[in-house]
């Protein structure tokens, strides 16, 4: 999904508080599909807009609502593309 280390979604667990899993029995985190989200905001600030992680952490305090819906505007564009391609796979 990110295509990233397990180690470093580890350590934006610890970094960024805006990340809280469950965890069973045997240790295994639960990400809700708000974690997932919220890891798809702080994957954008810091791996595609390059934001250090204080960035980023101020960024998500400041400016939280926008970056979700620049965020979802991005994976419908992301779906879009995808579509496109295939659609043009089947064309040529």
């Amino acid at each position: 999904m990110f295509d990233v280390n397990t180690s470093l979604i580890r350590f934006w667990e610890n970094e960024f508080d805006i990340i809280k899993p469950q965890k069973n029995k045997k240790g295994n985190r639960l990400f809700t599909q708000k974690d997932i989200d919220n890891f798809h905001i702080i994957f954008h600030l810091v791996k595609e807009k390059g934001y250090t992680l204080q960035g980023a952490k101020e960024a998500l305090s400041m400016q939280k609502e926008e970056l979700e819906n620049n965020i979802e505007v991005i994976k419908r564009l992301k779906s879009v593309r995808t579509f496109l391609l295939e659609l043009r796979e089947t064309l040529d």
